[in-house]
């Protein structure tokens, strides 16, 4: 069925079976052994998986161009955003409704983020690796200051610098990332 819709569709579809339960968006595919069933059923449900992983990517392009630090910004002015995409990023994967894996949807979010602002796939992994540290496990939930401490740890590996915690002067945009 993979290679039946990355043939058809082209690389985007590859992850259109990735289950909540494994850690991924999904929520109309679980698993071979219990989604199929009739030819029309099982069409329905790749179908269905299918739309819900497109539309998926489109919100976490729409998330990344949002959230990446400006062309221009300054390595104090990058690392606030860097920090503040990591800890959004991070608690969207909580919040996501994934189960024991979400820790995997937060790293690949991550990765792919570092990845829309110009990173390299190996440097991303190598970053985010390095700030996650083990924090993260399945079916235990962070506390907020283990999310912070790893969007600060992304933020000062990848630029030298620490975020500026006094965030008036952002007020605006943090509360426009705070109703999404």
């Amino acid at each position: 069925m993979d290679a039946i819709i990355r043939d058809r569709y082209g690389n985007w579809a590859q992850g259109w079976n990735w289950c909540y339960r494994y850690g991924g968006p999904i929520g109309s595919w679980v698993t071979g052994v219990s989604s199929v069933t009739t030819p029309d059923e099982t069409a329905a449900r790749v179908v269905a998986a299918l739309l819900e992983w497109r539309q998926w990517l489109e919100e976490m392009a729409g998330r990344f161009a949002e959230l990446a630090p400006p062309l221009e910004a300054s390595p104090e002015d990058r690392s606030w955003h860097l920090e503040r995409a990591c800890v959004r990023l991070v608690t969207l994967a909580l919040d996501s409704g994934a189960e024991g894996g979400w820790h995997g949807q937060a790293a690949q979010v991550l990765r792919w983020f570092l990845t829309t602002t110009g990173m390299g796939q190996d440097d991303a992994e190598q970053a985010v690796e390095s700030a996650i540290g083990g924090r993260f496990e399945s079916w235990v939930t962070p506390g907020q200051t283990v999310i912070e401490s790893v969007g600060e740890d992304l933020a000062v590996g990848l630029t030298g610098h620490a975020p500026y915690r006094d965030h008036r002067e952002r007020a605006v945009l943090e509360d426009f990332h705070d109703r999404y």
